[in-house]
């Protein structure tokens, strides 16, 4: 397997991003199952406060049971997003599945992560999910002032150690998918050296 690390560059944008002037990055590394068809696509962009993400899949058996916060939505047809901030040895992991339920991480490894929760995540986070005609995608927005509670000094310039994960424990095909490229022989996103860089562009 090629395990050399992809790279996606983050545009600057307004407040309300113009989506169809946002590169796209495919999540298109099939592991572990057989490919059942099922792809994905990211997209991000920053502004002045927030990062926006739009997450994509091409999905057509599409499981969403979970809507309670803390929910393991991993389970469920889910998208994810895992991020390190530059010169940080800890990273967050949003995953979060059709209903626009969120589960959100933060640590060094999967042993050590801290799940967090906050009231009004959707407000918070700004999610919006919805149905396509080929599957699903939700647009979410990751404010600065929420990060900088973990990392005070982390702004939106350099890179980011990241990665976008697409997978579905329980779905009626189990699947797992990945942006870079994963060195595990199962199952496991929570792997911070198979991430890939993501360079802010200075507008």
């Amino acid at each position: 397997m090629n395990n050399q690390k992809r790279e996606y560059r983050i545009t600057s944008a307004a407040d309300i991003p113009d989506w169809n002037t946002v590169p796209a990055l495919q999540v298109d590394q099939v592991l572990w199952k057989p490919d059942c068809g099922i792809r994905a696509s990211g997209q991000f962009c920053y502004s002045e406060k927030a990062l926006h993400v739009h997450l994509r899949a091409v999905e057509t058996d599409i499981r969403a049971e979970y809507t309670a916060p803390l929910s393991p939505v991993c389970r469920d047809s889910c998208l994810e997003f895992f991020f390190m901030p530059e010169k940080e040895d800890r990273y967050f992991n949003f995953e979060i599945n059709p209903n626009g339920c969120l589960n959100i991480g933060f640590g060094h490894g999967r042993k050590d992560s801290t799940v967090l929760y906050r009231e009004n995540m959707k407000e918070l986070f700004d999610i919006r999910p919805q149905k396509t005609r080929d599957g699903w995608e939700v647009f979410y927005r990751i404010p600065l002032s929420f990060l900088r509670l973990f990392i005070p000094n982390v702004a939106f310039a350099g890179t980011l150690l990241a990665t976008v994960y697409k997978c579905g424990e329980l779905t009626e095909h189990e699947h797992y998918l990945s942006w870079n490229p994963v060195t595990s022989e199962t199952p496991d996103f929570h792997r911070p050296g198979d991430f890939g860089l993501m360079i802010f562009e200075q507008s």
